[in-house]
């Protein structure tokens, strides 16, 4: 190693694609979240974990734009966007996957996947990204979707999502009243969209599979993210956290 290449400066930290900074927010006057820092990096997956109520979906309402913090700030790429409309945030590429699927029970599946057109993208489009992440969508394309399986629901949300190509992805409770088995195969779609790159905040009560895809994992708590780390290393704090000491 010669002396210039000893004395380089190290490079700098990648900039987070999305970032919380001290919030407090909350519904009214009572708040849910009491002082939380999240920091999201590009083609990062952060599993947000811990019990009901815990302030999980307060804080990706918030990333979202749906609530506004009492305090604190939001940041989307660097840029200060507290207070920006949840329309504009999803425009600029920040894309929410609601708990209960979010999907519109009385219309059919294309008809649902052409609500993803409202970014500018050709329906034909939306249907070949859908149909090639999610195959088995294809063959119901025609069906009304309230009519579908739990997790086909969750696919066409997801496909929904996807569809409009967002820089960040957050995901509520993906498994939400289905079977485990259902599950696997829906963590393994998310493995799947984990390894293109994109950037996903996702936030679970007692799911471990997500622990196999993330690359960093928090445990939240009364407001407060109490830890963070390798999702590895938080795997005993989690069980002892809110599951009884039991692993699913």
């Amino acid at each position: 190693m010669t002396a210039l290449e000893a004395n380089a400066p190290l490079p700098e930290p990648p900039e987070p694609v999305l970032e919380l900074r001290a919030v407090r927010a909350g519904y009214g006057r009572i708040d849910v979240l009491h002082g939380v820092t999240l920091s999201l990096l590009p083609g990062q997956v952060y599993a947000l974990l811990g019990p009901n109520g815990a302030g999980k979906s307060t804080t990706l309402g918030v990333a979202s734009g749906q609530i506004a913090p009492t305090t604190g700030s939001l940041f989307v790429a660097g840029r200060d966007v507290t207070g920006t409309s949840c329309d504009a945030l999803a425009r600029a590429g920040i894309c929410l996957i609601p708990e209960g699927r979010g999907i519109f029970p009385n219309l059919t599946v294309a008809e649902n996947l052409r609500m993803a057109t409202f970014t500018g993208t050709h329906f034909a489009d939306v249907m070949e990204r859908a149909f090639d992440q999610f195959p088995r969508l294809r063959d119901r394309r025609r069906q009304t979707a309230g009519t579908l399986s739990g997790g086909e629901q969750q696919m066409l949300s997801m496909a929904r999502a996807l569809a409009t190509e967002p820089a960040v992805l957050l995901i509520d409770e993906l498994s939400m009243g289905l079977a485990p088995i259902i599950v696997d195969e829906l963590y393994e779609h998310v493995r799947r969209i984990a390894a293109s790159g994109l950037s996903i905040l996702i936030v679970e009560q007692f799911v471990y599979e997500i622990l196999g895809i993330a690359d960093v994992a928090g445990i939240m708590l009364h407001g407060r993210i109490q830890q963070t780390g390798p999702p590895a290393a938080l795997a005993d704090q989690l069980a002892s956290a809110y599951l009884g000491g039991e692993h699913r």
